[in-house]
């Protein structure tokens, strides 16, 4: 028990503080390489790849926040994919002559849209953002100066959860964890390179995309993984920001959370040779470190040591401080678990209950994986209600 207490508690350690620690210092003995930004003439023709799906409550928003986004306009190339829509998302895109429409009635995901249309796409540059995301108005320039390294072939930008002075756990817990994400990406990509991207704002040099499976769960994350393996730097941009809320409540939020930790143990799945230290190095460290270790040891070490402690403590009373410390955690939760849904100022309050609810998702997602329930076509989260001017205060 004392071995399995003490395995479990480093593992938890670990991941959540101990590689923050590691690849801060790191980081800070890596030589800054930060571009400097481009005139307009320098900068390149770019594509903002849109793929929607059913999205006639948010399309349009998204439409104008493409629309005002500052990038010359003749070097700015706006398309859309919407297949297997049926509600009047194309009309309303097709409102706008200077969006290209991509649309056949299959839907067969997000990914095979996507595979279907970058054959099409001629510029150099192309950028991914999701239907119910806004970019701020400086995103696309701060993404394209990254490409001026030659060894960039993608670029993230940073997801931005945003929330009302009082909310509920979905978006109060969802802000906490990119908060301290968004630290460990900046990090990563300091020191070597990002450890896959998000697919709410991403950049790729066109030419290296490569048709990802049509099964992927979480397609952006192996797409630049893939990009990583091959030796190409995946770069961090915290100044373009992907701005969306959070779910609308905790029922909505473990649909996207499980299919995510589905999507992560597929990964590991698929991505299996970048396990091999001797052959990657940097990034199989940064990788097992920052992803694998979430995705699979995580929630057996929290089992681990919430079985463990008790045993321990009855026998050894040095270990009394952890039980109680344990069970203190376990009641903040029980208590953020029964006000999840009800808007509060002290947003701290959610933390103990949304990090034991992650990793109760990820055993979800283990399961729906496993027993193959999880399909690349998903029921999408209804997302919390924030007026459009909170996105434009950021831009």
């Amino acid at each position: 028990m004392e071995i399995l207490f003490w395995i479990s508690i480093f593992i938890i350690f670990y991941v959540f503080i101990g590689y923050g620690i590691v690849i801060s210092v790191l980081a800070k003995f890596k030589a800054s390489d930060t571009p400097v930004a481009l005139e307009d003439e320098d900068l390149p023709h770019v594509t903002l790849l849109v793929a929607a799906f059913n999205e006639e409550d948010i399309i349009d928003e998204k439409i104008s926040n493409c629309l005002a986004l500052d990038y010359p306009k003749e070097k700015l190339h706006i398309a859309m994919v919407t297949d297997g829509s049926t509600d009047n998302t194309n009309h309303l895109i097709e409102q706008h002559p200077s969006i290209t429409l991509h649309y056949t009635p299959q839907r067969a995901g997000k990914i095979a849209a996507v595979n279907r249309v970058m054959p099409t796409i001629d510029t150099p540059i192309t950028i991914f953002s999701d239907a119910n995301v806004m970019i701020n108005a400086q995103g696309l320039r701060e993404l394209v100066k990254h490409f001026q390294n030659n060894r960039v072939a993608a670029v993230s930008g940073e997801k931005t959860v945003l929330s009302q002075k009082a909310d509920g756990a979905s978006s109060s817990g969802e802000g906490f964890y990119w908060k301290y994400e968004s630290y460990l990406k900046k990090k990563d990509a300091e020191w070597n390179s990002l450890v896959g991207s998000a697919g709410e704002l991403f950049a790729i040099r066109t030419h290296l995309y490569e048709p990802i499976d049509t099964n992927t769960l979480i397609e952006d994350f192996v797409l630049t993984m893939t990009l990583a393996a091959k030796g190409y730097k995946v770069a961090y941009e915290p100044k373009a920001l992907a701005l969306e809320t959070g779910s609308a409540n905790m029922e909505e939020e473990t649909k996207r959370k499980v299919r995510i930790s589905a999507g992560g143990i597929q990964a590991v799945i698929k991505l299996l040779p970048l396990l091999n230290l001797m052959r990657y190095g940097k990034l199989s460290f940064q990788y097992i470190s920052h992803r694998v270790l979430r995705w699979t040891l995580m929630p057996l070490a929290l089992l681990g040591a919430t079985l463990a402690v008790p045993f321990l403590a009855i026998a050894n009373g040095i270990y009394l401080i952890p039980a109680i410390a344990c069970l203190l955690i376990y009641a903040l939760a029980a208590m953020g678990y029964l006000m999840r849904n009800n808007p509060t100022r002290i947003k701290a309050l959610y933390i103990p209950y949304y990090f034991l609810y992650m990793h109760y998702c990820v055993v979800l997602g283990w399961k729906k994986y496993f027993t193959g329930q999880q399909k690349v076509t998903w029921e999408k989260a209804k997302r919390a209600n924030l007026p459009l001017q909170q996105v434009e205060s950021l831009n």
